[in-house]
């Protein structure tokens, strides 16, 4: 059994909260978060997630084609992100789950499940 806590980052929520110019190359602003959440494998998130953390990026639409790294494993959502995302959570009943998105109806959704919610300024960009 995984005892690693699940950092799971809602991309397109995470990404569409800073207006800085994102909409222009998405798939590129997906990457750049990507490379940003590497260092969270090893350092986690003091103090709220201490390491080791597996780190899951979540990307939809035209961020789809952004590969993992060494340290994030990158999920392109077959359909809504926000779906895979409540998937992820729920297929990990027995591991600590932390989710950062500032959606409202996920936040719901995921806590109804167990998991812990952040908002996208509580990871570095």
């Amino acid at each position: 059994m995984e005892t690693r806590p699940l950092l799971i980052v809602d991309g397109a929520n995470v990404v569409g909260s800073r207006p800085d110019g994102w909409w222009r190359d998405r798939a590129g602003a997906a990457a750049r978060l990507r490379d940003a959440l590497v260092p969270l494998a090893a350092a986690g998130v003091p103090p709220e997630l201490p390491p080791p953390v597996e780190v899951v990026l979540v990307v939809e639409g035209a961020a789809r084609d952004v590969p993992a790294v060494p340290g994030v494993t990158v999920v392109a959502a077959p359909g809504s992100g926000d779906d895979t995302v409540v998937d992820l959570v729920a297929a990990a009943p027995g591991r600590r789950r932390v989710v950062v998105t500032a959606d409202r109806e996920l936040r719901s959704r995921v806590g109804a499940l167990g998991a812990e919610v952040y908002g996208p300024r509580w990871v570095p960009r």
